[in-house]
């Protein structure tokens, strides 16, 4: 199978970004404020992503072992300042993964394609947030 790395590594950006506005929160809103972000839609969907391309990749025999899972768990370290929020982008993950692994049981030519969209996808909103949120 062949998946560009650069999309993976681009994908493993949006860890980076996680890190980097981990303090954002705390310094953007005041004290007792909401605990969300205006980038949540995306972060979140990011989450689903990873837990579908850790599913995939897996089934696929890429031999990431727990990579994606571990980029997940930094994501949620930086961005998780609440117990709420590190639910939400957690079961993100899990729905992500949940769903291709009902939908997938051995790696075909479509579960490749769907690697492949979900990294450059994952890429997209990684590039995205780090722009709007430098």
């Amino acid at each position: 199978m062949s998946i560009t790395v650069s999309a993976s590594v681009r994908l493993g950006a949006a860890v980076a970004f996680g890190i980097a506005v981990g303090a954002l929160p705390a310094m953007a809103q005041p004290s007792g404020a909401s605990d969300t972000r205006p980038y949540d839609e995306r972060l979140l969907r990011l989450s689903e992503i990873l837990g579908a391309v850790h599913y995939l990749r897996e089934l696929c025999g890429a031999n990431d072992g727990q990579a994606w899972r571990d980029r997940m768990r930094e994501l949620t370290d930086a961005e998780g300042s609440s117990a709420l929020r590190r639910a939400k982008l957690t079961r993100s993950f899990n729905n992500g993964y949940r769903s291709y692994s009902r939908t997938y049981n051995a790696c075909t030519p479509s579960a490749q394609t769907a690697i492949t969209r979900f990294l450059t996808e994952g890429s997209e909103i990684a590039d995205s947030l780090m722009k709007a949120f430098p």
